[in-house]
């Protein structure tokens, strides 16, 4: 019952979101732009719900000549290939704000899960076990109040698979309004990987670059 309800409240914050913010969205388009060349979103392919792909919406923050389809930790320096722009969307966590059309066109909820990158694997097949695959991945979720960057690939997944089983009003509250902390605070941010608490040998499960 609640996932109709959660359902209906993604399509009306999404499209409120969507008009309140538009001003936001032509300043930013404006600035990335003028920073650098090359289109303003980039689109990545991701695992939704049920293990099925769909084309996630970012602001691009990363320079068109950045090698393609590879994961932030496996560059040498990825600093040098993030714009100047790129540098504040990534910390205040702006160049999310397109995934606010996926969340209204049924891709992705508001919380959830954070959507695989399609190759990653590791994570698709730990979630499998917590039955994560199972729900719609999420603008932020559990895991991101809870460590973000930082955690290792099976703590994830296990957080993942606490929010399924506690999936609820107040969870996605508790989980919505912990986001907002953490990125007041940019808690969590690790450019070049993850895997930092706890465990610094875990291979990193930070997204693909945002270009």
């Amino acid at each position: 019952m609640y996932l109709r309800i959660k359902r209906l409240i993604d399509i009306v914050l999404s499209l409120i979101g969507l008009i309140l913010l538009s001003p936001i969205f032509l300043i930013l388009i404006i600035a990335i732009k003028l920073d650098s060349k090359g289109p303003v979103l980039f689109k990545q392919k991701r695992v939704g719900i049920n293990k099925t792909h769909f084309n996630i919406l970012k602001f691009r923050t990363m320079r068109i000549d950045t090698p393609q389809d590879t994961p932030t930790h496996l560059l040498g320096d990825p600093e040098q290939y993030i714009t100047n722009m790129g540098k504040f969307l990534r910390k205040t966590s702006l160049d999310e704000l397109p995934q606010i059309l996926n969340i209204f066109l049924g891709q992705m909820s508001i919380i959830g899960p954070r959507p695989a990158l399609w190759n990653q694997y590791d994570l698709i097949a730990k979630r499998d076990k917590y039955g994560a695959n199972d729900v719609l991945p999420g603008l932020t979720g559990w895991a991101q109040i809870n460590g973000r960057d930082e955690i290792p690939i099976n703590v994830k997944a296990k957080l993942d698979g606490e929010y399924v089983e506690k999936l609820s009003f107040k969870m996605d509250a508790k989980c919505f309004f912990g986001t907002i902390v953490s990125v007041v605070k940019s808690d969590g941010v690790v450019e070049g990987g993850t895997g930092a608490m706890g465990n610094k040998d875990v291979p990193s499960t930070k997204e693909n670059i945002s270009r």
